[in-house]
């Protein structure tokens, strides 16, 4: 949650490979076929509450599978990833020899396979099964999108649902609400807002819409990402465009999103970056909108940090000086002595920013202090999109450094997001979009508050001064890192003396302590 470790691994990591399945069946229409998708369990750490075609990491095991038909072995590697992950998650046998099985037989298999009695290669060769290439079309390898702690670079794969096997969620805790659902009908759902997914998942929906025709992996291959380049323009809802930027931001982020939202007239949220290649390919993205009678109309700010605002200027001087910028009063206070923008327009709390289109949208201002004063998230309630800056991130967690940082008013920022009406999706300044606002939120707040616990401890027992508690409290973070800690306990030390739990005090040589008011004092 904390992420106060040393994050150069996850910085410099490259993507794990992965398999998914795009498993089908004829649908009603026979032109077009129906998909199995599920929807990710809100407890993973990666897409969680996301609607994903089953799939997962390859094992090492999986370069020993010999796979028919296939003299590439890496290829062959991910169709054993790919055979693997579909019977563990749905029960669906792909192997050659399979049909010999009745339903309950297949469930003995996936329970030899899933309590470790038999490997994968070790259930086929002993059932004298065998996974054949024909069976599974390749149709793209995608990559995860850099601003992700966890990437991957992702096989994916078209199979027929072999006869009289049917689908259905194991008990692995990964997958739940599996359902068949025609391609065209389930694109729907997303263009309704009704569910989250991903570029590659939409991608296979919109190329499935035009039917199983001869030339459809043509069509799958047809974008650059389904040949491992990384997305950058990510509609995770209709209307809200997250275009990850490069920026000196920091660990374990290496990104900070720009948002663009809008149907017709657009806003630009934290046009982020100082690099002018980034800042070429957020321009070129806004230009081959508005060639789509598109117009940017305002250029908005969550906060005044660096790496929020690196490439304000540069994209007003593209866009023309008409665009203006606007952000919360005391932001625009922190930002009065740049001289290459200025924040020309004020907003406050609950203010409605409405957006022409259709559908048109409704945005409400949330001044969010905390982590800064003048930090604003906005929120429409219609889709349940909350857009929170740095108030809560997709990946790792948020600094809160006094004298601009506040625990307290970050603890009531947290409570009062957590009770927005309709919360749906968050889309953080950092890492991916969090398809389970609400659980994130409350894991934010139960981690914090339990680190005050801990912090009140440590001052009842007598540690007095900050670089001491930290090395009490912080044990779970490498010593790198405790120079980002201590500043996360100044803050909560702050609070706890703003509530009269502690005292501060100051030493004969100057240093600053902080002791206990008195015993027994339960921490809110």
């Amino acid at each position: 949650m904390e992420q106060l470790d040393d994050s150069a691994k996850v910085r410099d990591a490259a993507p794990k490979d992965a398999a998914v399945v795009i498993l089908i069946r004829p649908g009603k229409t026979p032109a077009q076929p129906q998909v199995f998708w599920a929807r990710r369990s809100e407890r993973l750490a990666f897409l969680a509450g996301f609607h994903a075609f089953p799939g997962g990491q390859r094992d090492e095991l999986d370069a020993i599978v010999s796979v028919l038909h296939c003299d590439d072995p890496e290829r062959a590697a991910m169709i054993a990833c790919a055979a693997r992950e579909l019977f563990e998650e749905l029960g669906v046998m792909t192997a050659r020899g399979a049909a010999k099985f009745t339903s309950g037989q297949r469930a003995s298999l996936l329970d030899d396979l899933q309590s470790g009695r038999m490997t994968f290669p070790v259930l086929l060769a002993h059932y004298g099964l065998h996974l054949d290439a024909v069976d599974f079309t390749f149709i793209g390898r995608w990559v995860t999108p850099p601003f992700s702690a966890r990437r991957f670079d992702t096989w994916f794969f078209m199979v027929e649902c072999p006869p009289k096997q049917e689908p259905a969620i194991t008990d692995d805790g990964e997958l739940e609400a599996g359902q068949w659902i025609e391609a065209g009908a389930a694109l729907a759902r997303w263009e309704r807002g009704e569910i989250l997914t991903v570029p590659p998942v939409l991608h296979a929906l919109e190329t499935l819409t035009g039917g199983l025709t001869p030339d459809v992996v043509e069509r799958f291959l047809s974008v650059a990402h389904a040949r491992r380049e990384a997305a950058r323009r990510i509609e995770f809802v209709p209307g809200f465009i997250c275009f990850p930027l490069r920026t000196p931001t920091a660990p374990p982020a290496t990104h900070t999103n720009c948002y663009i939202v809008g149907e017709r007239e657009l806003i630009v949220i934290d046009p982020a970056s100082p690099d002018s290649n980034e800042q070429l390919a957020l321009a070129n993205c806004l230009d081959e909108l508005r060639r789509a009678n598109r117009r940017v109309r305002e250029i908005i700010l969550t906060h005044h940090h660096p790496d929020h605002i690196g490439g304000v200027a540069a994209l007003q001087a593209h866009l023309g000086e008409h665009v203006p910028v606007a952000a919360h009063r005391l932001t625009a206070e922190a930002l009065a002595e740049r001289a290459d923008f200025r924040v020309t327009r004020h907003i406050e709390d609950n203010e409605l920013i409405h957006l022409d289109g259709a559908p048109p949208l409704a945005l409400r201002a949330v001044h969010s202090p905390g982590h800064t004063r003048g930090h604003l998230c906005f929120y429409e309630e219609g889709r349940g999109v909350l857009i929170s800056g740095d108030a809560v991130v997709g990946l790792g967690s948020v600094l809160i450094d006094p004298p601009e940082g506040n625990m307290r008013d970050y603890l009531a920022t947290l409570r009062r997001l957590r009770a927005l009406p309709h919360l749906f999706v968050l889309l953080g300044g950092h890492g991916p979009a969090v398809g389970n606002p609400a659980a994130k939120i409350d894991e934010y707040l139960a981690h914090r508050l339990e680190r005050e616990r801990q912090i009140l401890a440590a001052v009842g027992d007598g540690l007095k001064r900050p670089p001491e508690i930290v090395a009490r409290v912080y044990t779970d973070v490498s010593l790198l890192a405790h120079s980002m800690a201590e500043r996360a306990v100044i803050a909560h030390l702050e609070k706890l003396e703003a509530e009269g739990i502690i005292r501060r005090a100051k030493e004969s040589n100057g240093q600053i302590s902080y002791l206990a008011c008195g015993e027994g004092v339960a921490v809110h």
